[in-house]
């Protein structure tokens, strides 16, 4: 695993300096929560700081990037590739023999969307990404209150106040967001 002195390098070479404040606001958040559920503090706070890894690319790079690697899973994303930017982040890193650990590439990649089997570490890392302190929205103080208190609650609401968000903007949900939320509904309420 990389010292998270050299994630920090990484993230500043590879993104804008607005950017770099979140995923290191995103990697507090994630070793707190790492902490508070008995998970590696330090691989959090490293994945946190990574999870952004391919932020910076064009959508059009996203969106080669993930077809030249067959890395697209809906025909949505070639609709919105910036929702790609978790997967192709994962692929970057490993590619690039930045990082090897399959959990911390399996967070990288899940932070967007979420997924059917997520580990304790790919939730910290999503939840961090919504709850870092640079965020602002009516159900935050919520999300934030639950996420230290029940992972997969705090999935369930969060998932659900996304796609809220989506349906009263108008905005395209990629089916996986939903197949996700149903995840969590039925392990939550069954």
């Amino acid at each position: 695993m990389i010292k998270s002195y050299e994630a920090h390098q990484i993230i500043k070479s590879k993104l804008s300096p607005q950017r770099v404040i979140h995923s290191c606001n995103v990697a507090d958040v994630a070793k707190k929560l790492a902490g508070q559920f008995g998970i590696d503090e330090e691989m959090a706070y490293i994945t946190g700081l990574l999870h952004d890894y391919a932020k910076g690319l064009a959508a059009s790079k996203l969106l080669e990037i993930a077809v030249q690697n067959d890395l697209i899973e809906d025909e949505i994303e070639h609709l919105i590739p910036d929702i790609l930017h978790g997967k192709v982040g994962a692929f970057l890193l490993e590619k690039e023999g930045i990082i090897q650990e399959r959990q911390v590439l399996d967070a990288i990649a899940n932070h967007t969307l979420g997924s059917i089997n997520m580990s304790e570490l790919d939730k910290i890392v999503f939840l961090a990404d919504m709850i870092e302190p640079g965020r602002d929205y009516p159900s935050l103080e919520r999300l934030h209150c639950l996420a230290f208190k029940d992972l997969d609650a705090a999935m369930l609401y969060g998932l659900e106040s996304t796609i809220k968000h989506c349906l009263e903007e108008k905005r395209l949900l990629h089916s996986k967001t939903i197949v996700v939320r149903n995840t969590f509904l039925k392990l939550i309420y069954e």
